[in-house]
């Protein structure tokens, strides 16, 4: 069967985004560039997001002591040799909100990965309060001669957890950042968390109706993941029952009801989050690869004989 976006896999796969995009494969490479967060250096708060600590989602090559070209050339290498067929890339400035400056600032930042030739776009990661008009003019100038995407940490529709997890901004400034990139035509990506304090599988499942209204192009889906040293941590011991942690089989039976119900016009970039398990409070997931899980996924959504929008559009 070929499903709507144009071939057989069950998903709308960011792999097929990005070939069809590029005609070759794309690698991404995450940047570290020394940024913080607004809701750390105290523009609207301190602390952080009770659930964060960046060190346990950047590569080894990916420090801010390092400078942006020397990242992308260690990158690269990194790359090079695990996937021999790897040539071209798209900079991912990923830790932190990489908006969080002044626009001359992120053009200087910026300036290394934009003249790479090997680099055929750029990916930013940022909080939807860390963008505004003049930024978002830039970036839709950069894309008339390089791939641009937006990556948005929304995290939650929920006002009460935002605020539970100190994230510093509701979920209207999230939804108005994100009409503001759609509007001037900018690849735009959302991600969000399942398994936050106080929130519920069946308030998940209401909320995807609230999220395939958003004019997004992307999406990434991350379990919940309890990192050692976070504030987080120390909740969850506390009030244990307001968790919701998933084993890999609930997960995937879970993300799949999801999928099923989702926009099919959204490119999915991500089922799951992917934490060393050093770095884990709690591992019900063992040393179980992402590739491993996004596999299972497949096979479920196969065993159930569904697919991405199956139910919303049937509904």
């Amino acid at each position: 069967m070929i499903y709507p976006w144009g071939d057989t896999r069950r998903f709308n796969s960011y792999k097929r985004f990005l070939q069809q995009q590029f005609g070759t494969r794309v690698q991404k490479l995450t940047l570290d560039a020394g940024f913080t967060c607004p809701n750390r250096d105290g523009t609207v708060g301190t602390g952080g997001c009770t659930y964060c600590l960046n060190d346990a989602f950047n590569p080894s090559y990916c420090t801010p002591n390092k400078s942006v070209e020397q990242q992308l050339a260690e990158g690269m290498e990194f790359h090079h040799n695990r996937y021999r067929r790897a040539g071209a890339y798209l900079a991912y400035f990923q830790a932190f909100s990489n908006t969080h400056a002044p626009l001359p600032q992120l053009k200087e930042i910026y300036r290394p990965a934009l003249q790479n030739p090997l680099v055929k776009g750029i990916v930013v990661g940022t909080r939807p309060d860390c963008i505004d008009a003049e930024k978002l003019d830039y970036f839709a100038e950069l894309q008339q001669r390089m791939f641009v995407s937006i990556e948005y940490g929304v995290e939650s529709c929920n006002d009460t957890t935002l605020r539970r997890i100190n994230r510093g901004h509701d979920f209207a400034t999230a939804e108005r950042a994100i009409r503001m990139t759609a509007e001037r035509g900018i690849h735009c990506a959302a991600h969000f968390i399942y398994g936050l304090p106080g929130e519920t599988p069946d308030e998940w499942m209401k909320e995807v109706g609230i999220i395939n209204q958003l004019p997004i192009n992307g999406i990434k889906f991350h379990q919940l993941q309890i990192i050692k040293g976070t504030k987080m941590q120390q909740e969850f011991i506390e009030y244990p029952a307001d968790f919701h942690i998933f084993t890999t089989e609930n997960y995937i039976d879970f993300i799949v009801k999801i999928t099923e119900r989702l926009n099919p016009a959204f490119t999915i970039e991500r089922f799951a989050g992917e934490v060393p398990p050093r770095y884990l409070f709690v591992n019900l997931w063992g040393l179980t690869r992402y590739d491993v899980i996004l596999q299972k996924i497949e096979k479920r959504m196969e065993e159930c004989d569904t697919w991405q929008g199956k139910v919303s559009v049937q509904s």
